[in-house]
C-alpha cells in the first residue's frame, strides 16, 4: 500500500503545487506508515520530486495526453491508485486538478474533500480539517470511505525539503477511446508573465486606476515584486484587461501569500474570491471602502501618488540587498 499523489506538470517542468502537494502528502504517508508515490504525465525529469520526499515515480509517457482532458488523467490517476493498492490519493486545488479529483474519486468509489487547509486532524478515524463558505469558515469533515481523495487546499501548507531513495518506474495505463470524445483544438497561453495559478503574490487593480492607460502603475509594482497581474470584474468588464485576470467568486478564486488590492473598493464576490489569501493590503482613497474591513494592512491615499514611490522603494531595496 501506498499513498498516492499527481504530481503536474507544464512543458515537462513540474509546477510549484507539486512540491507543496508532495510535502503535504508525504507526512500524511509517513503518520500510516506508509510509501509516498506520485504519478506523471508527459513529465521530464522526475528527480527533483526525491527533494520532498517521495519515494516512488509511476511516468506516464503518451503523446495523446499532450494536452489536459480531464477525464483521461483521472483514468490515469485512477489505474495509478489501484496499481498502487492506494488507500489516499492527495491532489491539488489547481484549476486541473479540481475538474479531476471528483471524476477520481467517483472511480475509486472514494470519499472527496476539497479545500483541505492543515494535515489530518485524525487518520482513525480519518479527519481533516477545510475551508468553507468561501473561506470564512472552518469545517472537520470525516472521511469513512475505504479509499479517500483529498484536495488539499493552495498555499496552505507549503513546500518542506525531506529527501528521499528515489525510484522510476514507467507506467501505461489504458487508455479508453472514450475519454477523448471531447477534443482540444487550441490552447492559448499567457507567457512571459507570472501566471495568477502559480504566483505567491497578485497585485490587483481595480476602476479607481480611472483608465487603461495607468495599468503601468499595477506592471510595474508586479515586476518588483515578481508577482501577477489581475483585476476586479468591473476592469474586466469595461475592456481595460483581459477577462483572463479578473480575480474574485466570478472570476480566478485565488489563494496567494500576499494579494495587493489597489483602487478596488471590495464587492463581495471579489472578497469571497480572494479571501483564502493570507495577507491582504488594501490601498484606496476612500476610507469606508468595504474591503478596509477584511484587509491585514490598509492604506488610505492617493495610489497615483503611493505606488511610485513604493515601487521605487524597493528597487532600491532589492538594490541594497542583491
Amino acid at each position: 500500500m501506498s499513498l498516492l499523489i499527481y504530481a503536474e506538470s507544464a512543458e515537462g517542468k513540474f509546477k510549484k503545487v507539486a512540491f507543496e502537494l508532495a510535502s503535504y502528502a508525504k507526512k500524511i504517508a509517513e503518520s500510516l506508515g506508509t510509501t509516498l508515490t506520485a504519478v506523471t504525465i508527459n513529465a521530464g525529469d522526475v528527480s527533483e520530486l526525491s527533494k520532498y520526499g517521495v519515494d516512488k515515480v509511476l511516468k506516464v509517457t503518451n503523446d495523446k495526453l499532450a494536452t489536459f482532458n480531464a477525464k483521461a488523467y483521472a483514468d490515469v490517476i485512477k489505474q495509478a491508485a489501484q496499481k498502487e493498492n492506494a488507500k489516499v490519493i492527495v491532489l491539488s486545488s489547481s484549476t486541473d486538478s479540481i475538474y479531476l479529483a471528483p471524476i477520481v474519486a467517483i472511480g475509486l468509489e472514494a470519499g472527496y474533500t476539497s479545500n483541505v487547509v492543515s494535515l489530518p486532524l485524525s487518520t482513525s478515524p480519518f479527519q481533516v480539517k477545510r475551508n468553507a463558505f468561501s473561506s470564512k469558515a472552518f469545517t472537520v469533515t470525516e472521511v469513512s470511505t475505504d479509499v479517500k481523495v483529498i484536495g488539499l487546499a493552495k498555499n496552505s501548507y507549503g513546500i518542506i525539503e525531506t529527501n528521499a531513495n528515489l525510484t522510476t518506474e514507467d507506467f501505461s495505463p489504458n487508455l479508453n477511446e472514450g475519454d477523448f470524445a471531447v477534443k482540444i483544438e487550441k490552447v492559448e497561453k499567457v507567457t512571459g508573465k507570472v501566471t495568477i495559478a502559480d504566483a505567491e503574490i497578485v497585485v490587483s487593480g481595480g476602476r479607481g486606476l480611472k483608465g487603461p492607460e495607468n495599468w503601468g502603475l499595477i506592471e510595474d509594482l508586479a515586476a518588483v515584486l515578481g508577482a501577477a497581474t489581475a483585476c476586479s470584474k468591473p476592469v474586466s468588464d469595461l475592456g481595460w484587461r483581459p477577462h483572463s485576470e479578473h480575480v474574485g467568486q466570478t472570476g480566478k478564486p485565488v489563494a496567494t501569500n500576499l494579494y495587493i488590492a489597489i483602487g478596488i473598493s471590495g464587492a463581495i464576490q471579489h472578497i469571497a474570491g480572494i479571501n483564502a489569501s493570507k495577507v491582504k493590503v488594501v490601498i484606496n482613497t476612500d476610507p469606508e471602502a468595504p474591503f478596509f474591513k477584511v484587509a491585514d494592512y490598509g492604506v488610505v491615499g492617493d495610489a497615483f501618488e503611493i505606488i511610485p514611490k513604493l515601487t521605487q522603494k524597493l528597487k532600491e531595496f532589492k538594490a541594497q540587498n542583491s
